[in-house]
């Protein structure tokens, strides 16, 4: 399958259905929560034509270039600063304009309470320039959104994470209403384990390595890193390579056992087994799936 190296330039996270099943039988999380999200840096070529719509509602926010969408065969140019969001089961086609390609930021989400933010369903709306735009603290919000996920799926990563999707939401709901989000602190001895996972990912990485990096005993690092994050060291790292590994099926061409080993598996095929089992289809068949 060829790719354009001008679409695939950004970055994607699908959550793994498990976790969107724990997220559903989350009540902090069940009125409203993110499935998919990423951002699509000029994305020339990109077209999604969806006949039964989608089981979520999707936002897309462009901040540069220009794309169109089209519900109910009638058809709207999206251009920087504005956004649409395309209710649920609506069905829908979108896409860039190739002669000045679009730069989308996009989510999907769902949840019992999500139609509340969506005020103007399947609408273009346009963000005015003002003073109170505050088109930079909304990219960060989706960048807390995005970087917690990245960081793993603890269960406060995605608390924190679909927290911060009702206060972006809301930016658009509530235009001049938000704020930035304090980022998280640099000394946590968990956060820092978390980033030397995901540095060295492509390393035989053990428990007692790990442990040694924040200058803790294997039992004690165990212990922390369960109450911190309500999952195990290996399999957080499990879910962070995994989640590499979507990346670059998604933005490179390389092949599967070439991506295996650069997230820390020798064997392709206890790799290919270990992603069936974590995203719910095979390498294979996600890097075919179309998303945003």
């Amino acid at each position: 399958m060829e790719y354009s190296q001008e679409y695939k330039q950004g970055k994607t996270i699908v959550l793994p259905k498990g976790v969107l099943k724990d997220l559903e039988q989350n009540e902090l999380t069940n009125s409203l929560m993110v499935t998919d999200i990423g951002y699509y840096d000029k994305a020339y070529d990109h077209f999604r034509e969806r006949k039964n719509g989608c089981l979520q509602n999707i936002l897309i926010y462009c901040t540069k270039g220009e794309g169109w969408f089209e519900i109910n065969g009638i058809r709207e140019v999206l251009q920087k600063n504005q956004y649409v969001i395309i209710s649920a089961n609506t069905p829908h086609k979108y896409g860039s304009n190739n002669q000045n390609p679009w730069s989308i930021y996009w989510i999907h989400f769902t949840g019992l309470k999500s139609h509340l933010f969506i005020n103007h369903p399947n609408k273009k709306i346009e963000i005015n320039l003002a003073s109170n735009s505050r088109f930079k603290d909304r990219i960060l919000l989706f960048e807390e959104i995005y970087n917690n996920l990245e960081m793993g799926y603890s269960l406060d990563n995605l608390e924190y994470a679909n927290i911060c999707l009702w206060h972006m939401l809301g930016s658009f709901r509530y235009l001049s209403q938000f704020r930035k989000i304090s980022e998280y602190n640099p000394d946590d001895k968990i956060a820092k384990s978390i980033r030397f996972m995901r540095d060295q990912m492509s390393d035989k990485l053990s428990l007692v390595s790990i442990a040694e990096h924040v200058g803790l005993s294997v039992s004690q690092f165990s212990l922390l890193f369960k109450k911190k994050t309500s999952r195990t060291p290996v399999d957080y790292l499990t879910h962070l390579r995994i989640q590499q590994a979507s990346k670059l099926l998604d933005f490179s061409t390389l092949r599967i056992n070439e991506i295996a080993l650069q997230v820390g598996y020798t064997d392709p095929f206890y790799f290919s087994r270990m992603f069936s089992k974590i995203m719910g289809l095979s390498p294979k068949a996600y890097r075919k799936l179309k998303k945003g």
